[in-house]
């Protein structure tokens, strides 16, 4: 369910220093900007965390699903949600929940794993996101979802009991701040492995925004989500971030500069296979040497504190 990106030997650039995403910084993710990853700040090596995916209960006999208001996929992956980022400025959609031969209620949910799937290919693997806090988050929803915290293969330990957090109906913008001691197994289990919040961070694979519930649709959107320590915008700051951006890659010859933008920053240029071939950290006055490129078409994607898109360069 996530885009794969093919690893590629990064290239040292001249003129930035090497600037790798597994820092720990947890980066805002404010859908209005129009990124499709969330810079968790653990990846693994493998470029694969961070990008939304979609899951239900079908599986288990249910008959649920996600209906998307408009197409998802990209060259790389016909499930990707770039698309529907695009059109909601954010992971919007209609929960369409179905029992189906289901003994609980039924559900589906968005996430997006933490450090990415195993180098190499696989499941994905864990991360310690103790420094995080928690999660801030900013969404709407017509039944009351909750944030949950998958953990790979434990999940089955615990009898699928993860650790979550209760969100309310929300039918404008409600920003929740939740630390990782909010997040609690359900009253439900009695088995005697247990775990809690904060330990859950420790080994966390993954985040899930879940809507779980009696049949029926209910629409729901994910604007913003960040660490506890950061403060998640309002639909009003929101709006205010797309409007005001004026963020853009700019190519001279083979050097690339990225104008508008306020602090460091890391950069990415893409091939079409979605390999990356280069990479640095960049703010207003520095530039990245791209000479050792073939000529071609390539994506740059930039993230900081304050940045976050994707351009289209053409390199001669």
């Amino acid at each position: 369910m996530n885009k794969k990106l093919t690893i590629a030997s990064a290239l040292v650039v001249a003129s930035a220093s090497f600037a790798a995403l597994d820092d720990g910084i947890f980066q805002l993710w404010v859908g209005a900007e129009g990124s499709a990853q969330v810079h968790t700040g653990l990846d693994n090596g493998s470029e694969t965390s961070g990008y939304w995916w979609a899951y239900n209960d079908k599986l288990d006999g249910g008959g649920s699903e996600v209906q998307w208001p408009v197409t998802p996929g990209n060259d790389y992956d016909d499930t990707a949600l770039d698309p529907i980022i695009d059109h909601c400025k954010g992971v919007c959609g209609t929960a369409v929940l179905d029992k189906g031969t289901l003994s609980y209620q039924p559900f589906v949910g968005i996430g997006f794993n933490i450090a990415g799937q195993a180098v190499g290919g696989g499941d994905p693997t864990a991360a310690d996101a103790s420094s995080w806090g928690g999660l801030c988050i900013s969404y709407t929803a017509e039944t009351g979802p909750s944030l949950e915290l998958g953990l790979g293969d434990f999940d089955s330990e615990i009898g699928y009991a993860n650790p979550a957090a209760g969100l309310a109906k929300a039918s404008s913008i409600q920003v929740k701040s939740l630390a990782w001691s909010d997040f609690k197994m359900p009253s439900w289990y009695k088995e005697a492995t247990k775990i809690t919040g904060p330990e859950a961070a420790k080994r966390l694979v993954a985040v899930k925004f879940k809507l779980q519930t009696s049949d029926g649709s209910y629409k729901f959107n994910i604007a913003a989500i960040g660490p506890y320590t950061e403060t998640c915008p309002n639909g009003t700051s929101i709006k205010a971030v797309r409007s005001a951006s004026s963020a853009k890659a700019i190519l001279s010859g083979r050097s690339l500069s990225i104008a508008g933008i306020k602090s460091a920053a890391t950069a990415e240029v893409l091939n079409l296979q979605g390999q990356v071939v280069a990479k640095g950290s960049v703010d207003a006055s520095s530039t990245l040497n791209l000479a050792s490129l073939d000529a071609g078409v390539y994506m740059v994607r930039v993230a900081g504190k304050s940045v976050n898109f994707t351009n289209k360069i053409v390199l001669k």
